[in-house]
């Protein structure tokens, strides 16, 4: 199976913790895989009660494919001192589905705009460091419905382009094959152009 790097993006595999401690003050950072921002919300709410005498819960969320969605809080902290930095790192590891949550206990030491902005970010990307990557695959699902005597082609086929399969073998054969989004249309074709057109391959919109 042959990648394009527009085909996937990555997130983490499950939730991650990690702390420092910069002059006083403890920073926790919090990773969570999340699916969308409602579930980050969800989440935040979660640890805020978990952490509920912390002095800040600050974060930043990316969802999707490119990170187009995304928020950030500060959470109390001077403006651009915490949300930004720790969804710099986020960017710069390039995970997405992903919340993460600095909390900040404060050590009676003040350390500035530029102080804090380094120590959310060095919490940020101390927890990255430890999260295990996975990758969410930008795919659609095919239905192909063959002949038996097809059935040894279409799973070459599906074995050099699909993530995953499943098939189900009645008076004809069916398979639902899980493609890359841009290999989809040379899938179908090499289904088609390979069984003389005996193979029929059809997008599946699960929307319907």
């Amino acid at each position: 199976m042959n990648l394009e790097t527009n085909d996937f993006y990555l997130t983490i595999q499950q939730r991650e913790r990690a702390s420092i401690k910069v002059r006083g003050s403890e920073f926790i950072a919090t990773a969570i895989p999340v699916a969308s921002k409602e579930q980050a919300q969800k989440e935040l709410e979660g640890l805020r009660s978990e952490f509920w005498d912390a002095t800040h819960n600050c974060f930043a969320y990316r969802i999707g494919k490119s990170g187009l969605e995304f928020r950030t809080s500060d959470d109390g902290e001077p403006t651009g001192s915490a949300g930004k930095p720790i969804l710099f790192v986020l960017n710069k590891y390039d995970v997405s589905d992903i919340l993460m949550v600095v909390t900040r206990y404060y050590g009676g030491t003040k350390l500035g705009i530029g102080g804090l902005a380094r120590a959310y970010s060095e919490a940020a990307g101390m927890v990255l460091e430890s999260c295990v990557k996975i990758p969410i695959y930008s795919s659609k699902d095919i239905r192909v419905m063959c002949i038996y005597e097809d059935v040894a082609i279409i799973r070459r086929i599906i074995e050099a382009y699909a993530i995953n399969s499943d098939s189900e073998y009645r008076d004809a054969v069916e398979f639902i094959a899980r493609i890359p989004e841009s290999q989809c249309d040379a899938f179908i074709q090499e289904v088609i152009s390979s069984t003389a057109g005996r193979a029929g391959a059809m997008i599946i919109n699960r929307e319907e």
